[in-house]
């Protein structure tokens, strides 16, 4: 045992003092000029080191520098600068003169991806078929770079005429074999216009093109977003995809796409461009799409099933800014979305067959197909809206064929006391695209029909029985359930918030009604009156008669939480009394000698 102990200490010792004379023997600033000259052979980079260069031996075999950059040809402003670099290089190759660098390390770098550092061409210069790597001289030093660190640096992103993006806490791992073909391993965090991103990713970049194109694969990407107009939980999820990139047209391509966002799983590939303005197409397909859970503003469900409206909570911030269009990345880019999920939600609506086709033109978006299934019903909503401008507008033509009422209601936040299904033709525009602006700042009409219509907690026909009853001995009416009113008609038209029914036509089991009114969104109140005339009354042949054609109004008013009810039946039967005794003494009146005092009750009687 003692042996190896002395065997270990003494190769500790050569091994020590090799290095010790490697550094002394060796001055690390022979290789400043070798290594500028190697960068600009094989890229055409300009690389630049301040100070002079100097040995650390612990815990790595490395190489310190001072302050560093790196230039593209014809650049205004450096591609990558740094205070500190430093290069783990490999003991045995030194001694063969072959600088081997393992590992090239920068910190608190900032790395700038914008016009201004990108390589510029020479006028008619011509365009290399590839990477041109120039070989080393046959002695001297030779230089390779496997492994490229960066951390807790800054990457400034920026194309032409577009917004400055800035990617902090940047940190990268690049390891790369001889046909450059590398692993690659990156974190950073992106803030603007009070929204906030977390990425992280993992995957495989093929270098060997490279500067005109690159190629690899996603393996995980993982994202958390959060901020403003954003669900209070924030979107989280992962990406994985195979892509590419040609710098020449700055186009760039991700197949096989597999992305979750909270609990949506979506599967596609995208598309694009980054030259003004630029371009992105997406082709996806989810089986199931929960677009509640990506929604700043969408409705939450009670335990006991109701749904309302749940405010997210701003961000936490220092100064606040108002969102408008202009801070709308659409702005700035034409967009194209094919997207078909088996099932989705909205706004508690479980949507099947859902499908949505839509461009946007640089802010102005149309509504190619927005359309799917609801229950034993379908909808379409084509139509168009314009972010152009501060203020949205929209337009739209929705039609519903079939549809539950009830869900309907819930979903638009309005008291669900109408049940039977509604198919509607219309068309619609204004300011605005959240669910406030349509109930307050939107107009259009539409075309109404429904069927097997009931009101929550109201039976018509009891209460016309029940009022008749109470006011005349001399009819009745069987009792039969409410089969409510099988076919109802009639005009909408939406004038900022309020709701006009007109030309409202029904009829059911006995029952016929006529009428309209007004529902008033901003303030919940409404005020609509219906005519209402049964059949099946038994007893007196003239009030029979009189119910059987005369229409008797039901007025319901007030707050809709808390809805007034008004049925004069005895005001009907009083009049209708009234007209018959009015009647019979005109008879009684012509029948007798004309005189004063006929005379005068003539005219009381006919005024």
């Amino acid at each position: 045992m003692k042996r190896v102990i002395t065997t270990l200490a003494i190769l500790l010792v050569v091994i020590v003092a090799g290095m010790t004379a490697l550094v002394l023997l060796v001055n690390p600033n022979d290789f400043r000029s070798y290594m500028v000259k190697q960068v600009e052979q094989r890229s055409g980079y300009r690389l630049e080191v301040s100070g002079d260069l100097r040995w650390h031996v612990w815990p790595k075999l490395s190489i310190l520098a001072g302050r560093m950059s790196l230039t593209a040809p014809g650049a205004s402003q450096p591609l990558v600068t740094a205070e500190n670099m430093r290069l783990d290089v490999n003991l045995w190759p030194l001694l063969s003169h072959q600088l081997s660098v393992s590992q090239v390390m920068l910190s608190n770098a900032v790395v700038r991806a914008t016009p201004e550092s990108a390589p510029q061409q020479p006028q008619n210069a011509p365009v290399a078929p590839g990477r041109s790597d120039a070989d080393a001289p046959a002695s001297g030093w030779s230089f390779d770079i496997s492994q490229l660190r960066v951390a807790d640096s800054l990457l400034i992103w920026r194309q032409p005429g577009g917004d400055e993006y800035n990617f902090r806490n940047l940190n990268l791992n690049l390891n790369q074999d001889a046909r450059h073909l590398a692993n690659i391993e990156l974190s950073t965090s992106l803030t603007r216009n009070q929204r906030n991103a977390v990425l992280s990713l993992k995957g495989q970049l093929d270098a060997s093109q490279y500067p005109h194109r690159l190629s690899g694969k996603i393996d995980e990407l993982n994202y958390a977003l959060s901020g403003a107009n954003m669900p209070p939980q924030g979107i989280k999820g992962t990406l994985s995809a195979q892509g590419s990139w040609r710098a020449e047209t700055q186009q760039f391509a991700l197949t096989q796409m597999q992305l979750s966002a909270n609990d949506s799983a979506l599967s596609g590939e995208a598309t694009g461009s980054l030259t003004p303005p630029q371009q992105l197409a997406l082709q996806l397909h989810a089986t199931q799409l929960n677009l509640d859970n990506l929604m700043a503003n969408a409705p939450q469900a009670s335990e006991n099933g109701t749904q309302h409206a749940t405010v997210a909570r701003a961000p936490v911030i220092a100064a606040p800014r108002v969102q408008n269009n202009l801070d709308s990345p659409l702005n700035d880019m034409n967009l194209a979305v094919n997207l078909k999920a088996d099932s989705a939600v909205w706004r508690g609506l479980s949507l099947q067959n859902f499908a949505l086709d839509v461009t946007s033109q640089q802010g102005l978006i149309a509504l190619r197909a927005l359309s799917g299934k609801l229950g034993d019903g379908d909808f379409s909503v084509p139509g168009s809206v314009d972010i152009r401008q501060p203020e949205t507008r929209v337009a739209l033509q929705p039609v519903l064929n079939h549809v539950a009422i009830q869900p309907l209601l819930a979903a638009f936040d309005m008291p669900q006391t109408v049940q039977g299904a509604v198919s509607l033709k219309g068309d619609l525009s204004g300011e605005g695209l959240s669910l406030e602006a349509a109930k307050r700042r939107w107009r259009g009409e539409a075309q109404l029909n429904a069927s097997d219509v009931k009101l929550a907690q109201l039976n018509l026909q009891q209460m016309v029985r029940r009022a008749v009853a109470r006011a005349s001995d001399r009819v009745s009416s069987d009792e039969s359930a409410d089969q409510g009113i099988r076919q109802l008609s009639g005009t909408l038209a939406l004038n900022n918030g309020v709701l006009h029914l007109a030309n409202l036509q029904g009829e059911g089991d006995r029952l016929k009604l006529e009428g309209g009114g007004e529902v008033n969104m901003p303030t919940q109140q409404l005020d609509v009156t219906f005519g209402l005339t049964l059949t099946g009354w038994k007893g007196d042949d003239k009030v029979v008669a009189l119910l059987s054609q005369q229409a008797i109004p039901l007025r319901m008013y007030g707050s809709w939480n808390n809805v007034q009810y008004s049925l004069p039946v005895d005001q009907v039967l009083r009049q209708q009394l009234q007209s018959e005794a009015k009647s019979r003494l005109n008879q009684w009146l012509d029948r007798q000698p004309k005189n004063s005092d006929n005379d005068s009750l003539r005219k009381l009687l006919r005024p």
